[in-house]
């Protein structure tokens, strides 16, 4: 894709238009993003069930993402926000992939260490870690992580309900590992390699 400019006018941008960033994330996302088809209606962020927590709505992310606002978009909550619910998805009349965008954006802002709060990419890595020792999300593994590094004053109102899931067995003591760990080790080897020729 050519790296053209010209004025931006919608959104509220000032800044001139620059598609090297809107091409790049477009192909590091998974799939066929169509991010260029972006018409920005506002469907997504009408649709989206966190946006009153998002700094920019998504359809503000695009504009700004062309507009090349590397950092700014890198630092926005929104794709953090994100709850994969692909209801905007559903209802964008362009058939852009909105959510698995938000997910690329998650991956460059880790990669490049360009988010305002850690709690949410510490929570990404906490989860990773998890599947990668067994194969499946261990909650009380994760919840303990996670609070005992962002919330430890938190850590003993959560007592309560986390007994309560014990008890009625909606969480596990102790993890377990799935069959077949082996197999989905050499899947998550083979995607690392691929990450790291792109």
């Amino acid at each position: 894709m050519p790296n053209a400019t010209v004025p931006k006018q919608s959104a509220g941008l000032r800044q001139q238009e620059d598609l090297t960033l809107l091409h790049e994330v477009s192909v590091a996302t998974a799939g066929v993003s169509r991010l260029e088809m972006c018409i920005q209606c506002g469907t997504c962020g009408g649709s989206c069930p966190s946006a009153s927590d998002m700094d920019h709505t998504p359809r503000m992310i695009f504009a700004m993402l062309r507009a090349g606002m590397r950092n700014e978009v890198l630092q926005s909550n929104t794709p953090w926000m994100c709850v994969s619910c692909y209801h905007c998805v559903v209802r964008c009349p362009q058939n852009v992939h909105i959510a698995d965008v938000m997910y690329t954006l998650k991956g460059m802002a880790i990669k490049a260490k360009q988010y305002k709060d850690s709690t949410a990419p510490d929570f990404s890595q906490s989860f990773v870690d998890m599947v990668e020792s067994f194969g499946r999300s261990f909650e009380l593994g994760l919840a303990t992580r996670h609070y005992l590094s962002h919330y430890p004053l938190r850590l003993p109102g959560m007592a309560g309900m986390g007994l309560g899931m014990l008890t009625k067995k909606r969480m596990n003591l102790t993890p377990s590992r799935i069959k077949g760990m082996d197999q989905l080790t050499a899947i998550l080897e083979k995607a690392k390699t691929l990450e790291l020729t792109e």
